[in-house]
């Protein structure tokens, strides 16, 4: 079976539909203590925490709640972060490994709390987490890691036995971890959220925000909420006062799902950064007798590589180390990286003190995200905030082991904003149906998509966030930018932020398109 013809919808998504569950309107007007903007994990959390201390709320999400990057996830809620402690160890100070580690144990706690509340079935399982290598020469890395990972409070060990279908060099095991089905969770915090008098608004993108004594963000429709503090979680800013996008940088990878016997499906969650990421775990399936496999792997770039590569090697990867496996499912998903290696979380920057932001989780958005929530509530209410808050603040400034990822980084961008413009674009008329690419047409460029039918639907090439070229991304059949990672549907309208305006469309040849037989 290829690629093509899996289900190319998230396996949560399928599995929990949020029609009959959850249906909320589109804003109109509205005003509360605190306005959410993003329907994810960090907003609906958020929201739920702010409830639970009084405050009136509204939550604002420009498509379908828990169906952006919080639906799409893997699902892992685990306080072990592949390497990373002792990389905080060497890029920062042990004090700030230590302080990141206790974060994340909170957030986990939390978490059990939360869902035992809820008192929902969202496939809540505690097991352990792995971080392992296959490799002899990565054995120094991973004791590293357990080194560091020991000294900033966890209870890590080295392990040479696994349950994986095949061998490791060694590995870090971290007991009493949790997995579960995230949009089952959202969807049920969602319920509950409307129930304690939330009011949750869908399909209102929000695209302007007013910083006063008084905030306001306005939608594309020009609706309103009026409150005194506003919270920006749409996992990537789409505000840029806060400079965010200066700090941080975009990967995309890619996950598979399918189903094998019970007896052949791992117990825990394992992560390999060999291999460009490979990342597994299993979950509950409705046939007792098989379990959910979920691999996920192979970051790159939006825009920026072969997107329909990484399923294929991925594909490849998953049957060859786990035979029988029935691949049922395919999608992709997106992650926000600081340059610092620690997520923004706090204050949106140094003038206000009503606009606050989560963003930079790096692929630990579940426990992150339970995090940020409790921290951004803090702040809102006026309580002690924990002792790590200072780890998270926007307002940091940048570290001497930062000034190479910042200029990187700003390198990268620079290229993709003016270079890009300096390559040869591919003549209209060799454009398949089906394929879309930046092509040159009357003298200009244009983002050029041809229909199965042949006709051409043409658009600015311009990302209406900062102005870099898109590409097209021919595994998904979207447009990305490469800079920030806004994409876009074939028709220009903005799938995932931080662009809030959709491509501009442009007038098209009307002429179908005539392929090597003469016809379309």
């Amino acid at each position: 079976m290829s690629t093509e013809s899996l289900n190319h919808r998230s396996y949560w998504a399928d599995s929990a539909p949020a029609t009959g569950t959850t249906t909320f309107p589109a804003l109109r007007e509205d005003s509360a203590d605190v306005v959410v903007v993003g329907g994810g994990i960090v907003g609906l959390l958020t929201a739920w925490e702010l409830t639970r201390r009084g405050a009136d709320v509204v939550l604002v999400e420009a498509g379908r709640i828990a169906s952006a990057v919080s639906g799409r996830t893997s699902a892992k809620v685990t306080a072990l972060h592949g390497f990373t402690y002792s990389s905080l160890a060497e890029r920062h100070d042990e004090a700030t490994a230590e302080l990141y580690a206790r974060s994340q144990v909170d957030a986990l706690r939390h978490l059990a709390g939360v869902v035992d509340t809820l008192d929902a079935d969202v496939g809540w399982e505690r097991v352990p987490a792995y971080s392992y290598v296959e490799s002899a020469r990565e054995l120094p890395r991973l004791q590293a890691e357990e080194r560091a990972a020991a000294a900033a409070g966890l209870p890590v060990r080295a392990v040479t036995e696994v349950d994986l279908p095949f061998p490791v060099a060694g590995a870090l095991r971290l007991d009493d971890q949790y997995q579960f089905h995230p949009r089952r969770f959202l969807l049920a915090l969602a319920a509950d959220l409307a129930r304690r008098g939330v009011r949750i608004y869908e399909n209102s993108r929000v695209v302007k925000l007013h910083d006063g004594a008084v905030g306001r963000v306005a939608t594309a429709d020009g609706a309103t909420v009026t409150a005194p503090d506003v919270v920006v979680a749409t996992h990537y800013p789409v505000f840029d006062r806060s400079g965010a996008f200066a700090r941080l940088s975009v990967r995309r990878e890619v996950v598979l799902a399918g189903s094998l016997p019970v007896d052949r499906a791992p117990g825990g969650m394992y992560l390999t950064f060999e291999d460009r990421t490979r990342s597994m775990r299993c979950a509950p399936l409705p046939d007792p007798g098989r379990r959910l496999l979920v691999v996920t792997g192979e970051k790159f770039t939006p825009g920026e590589e072969d997107a329909a590569g990484a399923f294929h090697r991925l594909t490849d990867w998953a049957r060859v180390r786990f035979p029988g496996v029935r691949l049922s499912h395919r999608w992709a998903t997106q992650d926000a990286f600081s340059t610092d290696g620690l997520p923004l979380v706090g204050r949106l920057n140094p003038a206000t003190r009503h606009v606050l932001l989560a963003t930079g989780f790096a692929g630990w958005g579940m426990s992150g995200g339970v995090m940020a929530a409790r921290l951004l509530t803090d702040y809102l209410t006026g309580r002690p905030r924990p002792p790590w808050s200072r780890i998270y603040d926007p307002r940091r400034l940048p570290g001497f082991s930062e000034a190479g990822e910042l200029l990187g980084h700003q390198a990268f961008v620079a290229k993709h904003f003016v270079g890009d413009r300096l390559h040869s674009d591919p003549p209209l008329a060799e454009l398949a149906p089906g394929e879309g690419a930046v092509v040159e047409y009357e003298g200009e460029r244009h983002a050029a998509y041809r229909e199965p039918d042949g006709r051409v639907r043409l658009l600015s090439a311009r990302c209406t966030h900062l102005g870099c070229l898109v590409r097209f991304d021919d595994a998904e059949r979207e447009w990305a930018c490469p800079c920030h990672g806004s994409r876009f549907a074939v028709d220009g309208s903005v799938l995932h932020g931080p662009a809030t305006r959709p491509l501009e469309a442009r007038e098209a040849p009307a002429e179908p398109f005539e392929g090597p037989g003469g016809g379309p």
